[in-house]
């Protein structure tokens, strides 16, 4: 298991957001494999690890530590494929976000969290703790809802209030010129508060019967995508956001997947030749391995984001998974000489 992937749709707003500052993104691009063929083919992903290095490469490289916010500036509906086209078609700016949350898998699957919609507040989950590799995730992310709502509606949809979870960084004046808005920082969610009635208006290029067509079509491609899911994948989505926090036991998982506990423990060995316990000591040591690889996260808060009792607890662990400290590990990582150790795009 790893932290995630996003649809490389997520990319063209950077793409213009270096061209807005005069840079090519291409050679950036090159750097970390991602061709321009890739940034073509609608189903190419991109890890959430590489992700977070290209944006913090690109930070350097223009010296915009605010570059997310420039981003969300930059995106289109369309960047997020066939659910940005779709939520464009929507009655209302409601029914827009209610789709984009909907079939956001379709475009991006983060095994910890996901976006959710809860009227007025649309929020955004991101993998913390925070440092120089994810802030311009939740900058992007938040400034792209306010720049589509503002794109649907021809300007009228108005935000109460913006709340993020992370400390005031150096520019954070910049927020409140884009928002247009108080923004909270050291919140618990990250989110845009609207007001009510933004929610109702009537998008500009609304057309119900379209929009029903393609939630058909966005109905359909999520079904391919979760049938092929074999059982254990669907119990570490269960799992997974919940390893900081009490853990689900085998029949509170069981009840969630519509099956009696015992059922689960018998088709768990069947189908995937494993226990309910090996799966989370297998997610942990997957996570943990992506964490120390692929972040700048302290092993302290690894630690606690994969649910062990203490730093020690969690580097005995890492040390009997791998037969080195996890700090070793990183160093070792690093002496790799590459510039992003995910193998995959």
């Amino acid at each position: 298991m790893k932290l995630g992937d996003l649809s490389v749709g997520y990319l063209y707003s950077l793409q213009a957001a270096l061209h807005s500052l005069g840079h090519d993104p291409q050679t950036l691009f090159r750097r970390y494999r991602i061709s321009a063929a890739q940034l073509q083919e609608p189903l190419a992903r991109i890890s959430i690890p590489r992700f977070m290095r290209l944006g913090h490469a690109a930070i350097q490289l223009t010296g915009r530590a605010d570059i997310g916010l420039l981003m969300g500036i930059h995106s289109q509906p369309s960047h997020l494929g066939l659910p940005g086209v779709t939520a464009e078609c929507a009655p209302t700016l409601g029914q827009a976000f209610d789709t984009l949350v909907r079939f956001e898998r379709l475009t991006s699957q983060n095994y910890r969290g996901h976006s959710s919609f809860q009227p007025p507040a649309t929020r955004f989950y991101s993998i913390s703790p925070y440092n120089a590799f994810n802030l311009f995730v939740v900058d992007s992310a938040l400034a792209s809802r306010l720049q589509l709502a503002r794109q649907l509606t021809g300007g009228a949809a108005q935000l109460r209030e913006v709340h993020i979870e992370f400390p005031a960084p150096d520019y954070a004046e910049r927020y409140e010129v884009l928002f247009g808005c108080p923004v909270l920082f050291e919140q618990e969610h990250n989110q845009l508060l609207w007001e009510p009635a933004s929610l109702d208006l009537p998008l500009v290029q609304s057309a119900p019967g379209t929009h029903a067509q393609l939630l058909a079509l966005c109905e359909q491609q999520l079904h391919d995508l979760t049938r092929h899911r074999d059982l254990r994948e669907r119990v570490e989505e269960i799992l997974s956001p919940q390893l900081h926090r009490q853990l689900p036991g085998l029949d509170q998982v069981a009840a969630q997947l519509g099956l009696p506990g015992w059922t689960l423990r018998r088709r768990l060995k069947a189908e995937a030749g494993t226990r309910f316990q090996d799966i989370i000591d297998e997610i942990r040591r997957d996570l943990a391995l992506s964490y120390i690889r692929d972040t700048e996260t302290a092993l302290g808060e690894i630690a606690f984001l994969l649910g062990f009792s203490s730093p020690a607890a969690f580097q005995r662990a890492f040390k009997r998974w791998t037969g080195v400290a996890p700090g070793q590990y990183r160093r070792q990582a690093r002496d790799g000489g590459q510039e992003d150790p995910t193998p995959n795009l």
